[in-house]
């Protein structure tokens, strides 16, 4: 990242609402105590995770990959629905009291259902319906999370698809042992051909793909 970049990141969180309490110290302890913390949310996404709630309404809302809970807990705090879920699922069991600490004291345990345990065998046992799904874990499973998905997305309903431009390696040349970059490139591919969605990618970090169900 260049200095001008890092100037402007820096402007632009000077200029929107102001990160949480909780969520600040969840984004500390998620630095201080977790390998990776990079694969954080962070303040700008968080906030645009919300705003994204808030203009869609949803009434249920599927997110896999947790991690620490920072985007989690930025969408259920745009949720505006009498009832309105979140399902979160995170692979990583060590990870499950931490998160649920934080649930607790941002005062959301009522919005967050959290699911631990592989997303491939968690989403077929969910029994509903859902109007925003956030996939956000293993790369290498997105073809997967997106059919398993797709039938439990409502029509009009929105999949937010993080990290499809993947550190810009899928306009390198593609290394052959590179599992990642392959399905994230497999991944656009399918999405690029399904017509039974309307597709745009924001630039924004790493890349979000936005997919909505027609």
């Amino acid at each position: 990242m260049t200095d001008h970049s890092i100037d402007l990141e820096q402007y632009i969180l000077n200029h929107i609402d102001e990160e949480e309490p909780v969520l600040q110290e969840l984004n500390r302890q998620t630095h201080i105590q977790m390998l990776q913390p990079r694969m954080l949310s962070g303040h700008l996404q968080g906030k645009i995770l919300k705003m994204l709630v808030q203009m869609i309404n949803p009434m249920n809302v599927l997110e896999i990959g947790t991690f620490t809970g920072y985007s989690a807990i930025s969408m259920a705090m745009g949720l505006q629905k009498e009832g309105a879920m979140i399902d979160t699922i995170e692979i990583n069991d060590e990870n499950e009291e931490f998160i649920q600490r934080f649930i607790n004291k941002a005062k959301l345990n009522e919005s967050i259902q959290l699911h631990i345990g592989s997303a491939i065998d968690i989403i077929p046992q969910l029994n509903k319906t859902y109007d925003l799904v956030f996939m956000d874990g293993d790369k290498r499973q997105y073809r997967k999370y997106y059919e398993l998905i797709f039938d439990k997305l409502n029509p009009g309903g929105l999949i937010l698809a993080d990290n499809i431009l993947w550190d810009g390696k899928v306009v390198q040349e593609l290394h052959p042992n590179d599992a990642y970059t392959r399905e994230i490139l497999e991944f656009n591919k399918m999405v690029k051909e399904d017509g039974r969605v309307e597709k745009v990618i924001l630039p924004f970090r790493d890349g979000i793909s936005i997919i909505r169900k027609k």
